[in-house]
């Protein structure tokens, strides 16, 4: 908090008036942060390319500046969920959890409107989520294993490809 103050140009006093504790602090963190993870919730009649959208939702193409940030934001709430059990909670509840809710919320929306056939909205966001986060973000103290950014790009849309593949709609047999 200390840190936060100092950084924010603030005494840590109006710091505790905003967020009563770290933990309130965090939490906000994270609902602001899902927006540099995911471009959710989307226009419910969007009806570009289902891989051009989740192209878009995971914003995979983002600046490299941008990129940095969100790595960096990552490496940060993991170390302080792995030294605060609390965070690592509120992490996953309004982390994680929240944005699957949301992916799954966008597919279950995607086949009403009959663009996919996909029985389990909630595993597909999960399935998801791990593909592209898994080879957007490295581990901390980790380097990036990718040879450079054009190749884990390539990676990401061939993944998001493979995915709505998977989930078109069959045509009717006769």
């Amino acid at each position: 908090m200390d840190l936060v103050a100092a950084r924010c140009k603030i005494s840590k006093q109006t710091l505790y008036r905003l967020f009563s504790s770290k933990t309130d602090l965090f939490m906000a963190i994270i609902a602001d942060h899902r927006a540099s993870m995911l471009a959710l919730p989307r226009d419910s009649n969007e009806n570009l390319p289902l891989c051009d959208v989740l192209e878009q939702i995971f914003m995979i193409d983002i600046d490299e500046q941008a990129e940095r940030e969100r790595e960096a934001f990552i490496h940060l709430i993991m170390n302080e969920a792995q030294q605060f059990p609390e965070i690592a909670a509120l992490l996953r509840t309004h982390g994680a959890e929240q944005s699957r809710q949301m992916l799954a919320d966008w597919l279950t929306l995607q086949r009403k409107r009959g663009r996919i056939e996909i029985a389990d909205t909630m595993s597909g966001a999960r399935m998801l989520m791990n593909m592209i986060f898994g080879a957007m973000i490295s581990l901390p103290g980790k380097p990036n294993d990718w040879p450079d950014r054009e190749t884990r790009l390539r990676h990401l849309r061939q993944c998001i490809a493979i995915f709505v593949s998977g989930i078109q709609p069959k045509a009717p047999r006769n």
